[in-house]
């Protein structure tokens, strides 16, 4: 029982640390210039689409005087 957890802690530990070890981008220049590129690129439409999500690209519906609001 004692060893079944400690090789689960160990494979736990090691799992998440994976990311670290193992790179991201391609070790060729020219493909890791590519795929940062990609990267930023994506990352440039990120206001664009919080702006859209919060509805601040739309023009503001509310009127600047007060409106009686029933039938002339």
């Amino acid at each position: 029982m004692r060893r079944l957890i400690l090789s689960g802690l160990f494979f736990g530990v090691v799992g998440v640390s994976v990311g670290c070890v193992v790179p991201i981008y391609s070790s060729s220049p020219d493909i890791r210039a590519k795929q940062l590129i990609n990267t930023s690129e994506s990352l440039r439409q990120i206001p664009e689409i919080w702006e859209r999500i919060w509805g601040l690209d739309m023009p503001d519906l509310a009127t600047p005087y007060r409106t009686h609001g029933g039938v002339i």
